[in-house]
């Protein structure tokens, strides 16, 4: 089993970052196999919405320059799937919202991300980190996926980076959320 997660922060070990890893390290700690991608530090252009992924149906954006047909393979690839993403400005960074149209629209004809155990996770210094995490989630709910919850929001609270380590309830949820996120994936292996 193997869940890969996307850093959608522009900040490579930022808090998004912190967080992402503290999923990841527990999943770890189940015995499933783990990837982290960041694609916040990319160039990734939004969604023009040309429609070629409908006509086309092969589950891949026509735009071929940059991380998201790549990162779509993964995704293919994996059993469980994790965004995160810091908020500016009361929503997700540009980043991860370019990241997502593109993926959903070419994913969602050929049902990439269906039965996929997902979540969402957000750094947030305070406010709009649950605007953002169901904002991400909606990924997730428009394709079908699994989608884990923890213990609170999957958020953390930190500014400066490294802060949010600070958030000792945010990296509880965390750790909790991978425990969920491995009980889904095992129980659906064995059934």
């Amino acid at each position: 089993m193997k869940v890969v997660a996307f850093n959608g922060s522009p900040r490579v070990k930022g808090n998004t970052y912190i967080l992402l890893n503290t999923v990841l390290k527990t999943l770890e700690k189940e015995g499933i196999e783990t990837e982290l991608v960041h694609v916040g530090k990319r160039d990734i252009h939004g969604c023009t919405a040309c429609q070629k992924c409908r006509e086309l149906k092969n589950g891949r954006c026509v735009f071929n320059d940059d991380i998201v047909n790549r990162s779509i393979e993964k995704i293919e690839h994996a059993d469980g799937v994790i965004l995160g993403a810091p908020v500016y400005f009361g929503d997700m960074c540009s980043q991860m919202k370019a990241f997502i149209d593109r993926v959903g629209y070419a994913t969602r004809s050929v049902k990439t991300l269906k039965g996929k155990v997902c979540a969402s996770v957000v750094a947030v210094r305070r406010n709009g980190a649950l605007y953002t995490f169901n904002a991400m989630n909606n990924l997730f709910t428009l394709s079908e996926s699994i989608i884990v919850g923890s213990s609170y929001w999957n958020q953390g609270i930190g500014n400066a980076v490294g802060t949010v380590e600070n958030d000792e309830e945010g990296l509880d949820t965390m750790v909790t959320l991978g425990k969920n996120m491995a009980e889904v994936l095992k129980s659906l292996k064995r059934a």
